[in-house]
């Protein structure tokens, strides 16, 4: 089948692992997940806060007019403003400089640092944001925010798929995209209740960030660093005392032994950013650096996330009923997200691609044409259609949930060997954010310019996303991290070009 893969052709000490899923590696994970939290509460308090008639009235006064004019009808293009926009898109331009940094401290001060990092910066701008006086305020707190969710996305992925043993890895690493569906969650309802405290409420929906961000820094004052980094920084003896901890056995030698090869690996490489581009790391940085980070956000969900409230005012919806509504979607988000962590390690990767794939096609399409047959003419949508749009939305929420959403950080997480995993996550929250702040800030503009055309769009670039991945994509489902390599030697593709040498002068 394409996108298949062979057993594997190089014998691995896999097999050898020993043993068992310990009360402390889950603990530690958990700890760890918190850093989607960050990323979460930011994803549902901006749309419901841009909503909010208070905020809108200090900041953005014109669409606040514009809003006023348009109360009873529907309307695409109500909220149609790039400075509005650039407040939520501010944050994932700031995360996507601040990732290049990150992973500098991540390869050499450790995993741990980075997510305390994040924590720190994630506060202070929790803080600003909930003081600011003007727009200025606003987006250098939104700066720092970035910052933190920056750190946090490249250190957190690493961290869960570092401690997990290879066979619940997946589940463990959904944890962050867990925390984040409940992130979202809390989100909205915290905009649901503080809409109605005026005119100060929206100050307490973003001041409330810094909850998220003062656990993380906690739980990650006591968090241990992941066994593989300890091993990379050269600290084998402390390496490989916590490699027994979290396995809960002593009979660590095979599992540590690979964990020393690879540093020694790591460490031969001098320019990890440069190595990336090497024949032998291309299908990760294709697949887990540019491809999947890529669609993960071209696929429309954040912009429903972002602009939930927003998207169902347009359609005619109150503001309470829109943050309810956004509260119904996220509520199926981590529903959703819990069914992926129970399937992921049993139907593997590529299955929750695959179905999910055609469950969001439909769905979009279906949107796009209810609100082409009956929607923008100044009229407000009948009640069984706007029904119809919030059932094809958390449709649409659940595929997500179970699929792009957590497997867009599980995968480019277990994929990239050791001597460029830290370079290539950095690549993975670039891209991510990259395309996150081109969605955040185009799609307000592109929904009052294409109107029900940027459903269909969207509904294209999913069909081209779901045969990206059954082309190219291998299953890693419990698969040992360092053994990842094997999975591209016997792939349909990419062994064409991972085995075939280079001429000496064109290596890197």
């Amino acid at each position: 089948m394409a996108g298949g893969f062979m057993a594997a052709g190089k014998p691995g000490r896999a097999e050898q692992y020993k043993g068992e899923i310990t009360r402390y590696v889950v603990f530690a994970c958990m700890v760890a997940a918190l850093g989607g939290s960050l990323f979460g509460y930011d994803l549902g308090v901006s749309g419901g806060v841009t909503s909010m008639d208070d905020f809108l009235k200090e900041f953005f006064p014109k669409v606040y007019r514009r809003k006023q004019l348009h109360l009873h009808e529907t309307d695409y293009c109500k909220y149609n403003n790039q400075l509005l926009t650039l407040f939520t898109s501010s944050l994932y331009f700031a995360g996507l400089v601040s990732t290049f940094g990150a992973s500098h401290v991540t390869r050499t001060r450790g995993r741990r640092i980075s997510i305390l990092c994040g924590g720190f910066s994630f506060a202070l701008g929790a803080i600003l944001n909930a003081f600011a006086q003007n727009i200025a305020m606003l987006i250098i707190g939104r700066l720092l925010l970035g910052v933190g969710i920056g750190f946090g996305n490249q250190a957190v992925p690493l961290y869960l798929s570092e401690m997990a043993p290879a066979r619940i890895r997946g589940a463990m690493n959904l944890m962050f995209q867990l925390t984040t569906c409940v992130g979202i969650l809390v989100a909205n309802i915290v905009n649901y209740f503080t809409e109605q405290i005026h005119p100060w409420g929206w100050r307490l929906s973003l001041g409330l960030a810094i909850v998220p961000a003062t656990c993380m820094i906690v739980g990650g004052w006591f968090l241990p660093e992941t066994p593989n980094s300890l091993v990379e920084q050269g600290k084998l003896d402390k390496g490989r005392q916590v490699l027994e901890r979290v396995r809960g056995t002593t009979e660590v030698d095979a599992e540590f032994q690979d964990l020393v090869e690879a540093s020694e690996a790591a460490r031969a490489i001098k320019h990890p950013f440069r190595n990336l581009l090497s024949r032998k790391n291309r299908p990760q940085l294709i697949i887990g650096g540019l491809g999947i980070p890529a669609f993960q956000q071209l696929s429309g969900m954040n912009s429903i996330l972002f602009y939930a409230p927003v998207i169902f005012q347009s359609l005619g919806f109150g503001s309470g009923a829109a943050l309810y509504s956004s509260i119904m979607s996220s509520s199926v988000l981590v529903v959703a997200t819990f069914v992926g962590m129970m399937a992921v390690d049993r139907l593997g990767r590529r299955f929750l691609f695959l179905e999910a794939g055609l469950q969001m096609i439909s769905s979009m399409l279906i949107i796009g044409i209810v609100l082409a047959l009956k929607f923008g003419h100044g009229l407000t949508l009948p009640k069984a259609y706007g029904a119809t749009l919030v059932i094809m939305i958390c449709v649409f929420v659940a595929a997500y949930g179970w699929s792009w959403g957590p497997l867009g950080w599980l995968v480019p997480s277990e994929i990239f060997p050791l001597e460029t995993r830290s370079a290539g996550q950095s690549v993975v929250v670039c891209v991510n954010l990259f395309f996150t702040a081109a969605i955040a800030q185009a799609f307000l503009a592109s929904l009052c310019h294409l109107r029900y055309g940027i459903f269909i769009l969207f509904s294209c670039i999913i069909v081209c996303m779901t045969l990206f991945i059954y082309f190219l994509l291998p299953e890693t489902k419990q698969i040992p991290i360092e053994e990842m390599a094997l999975q591209w030697e016997n792939h349909w593709y990419w062994k064409r070009i991972v085995t075939t040498p280079l001429p000496s002068s064109s290596k890197i």
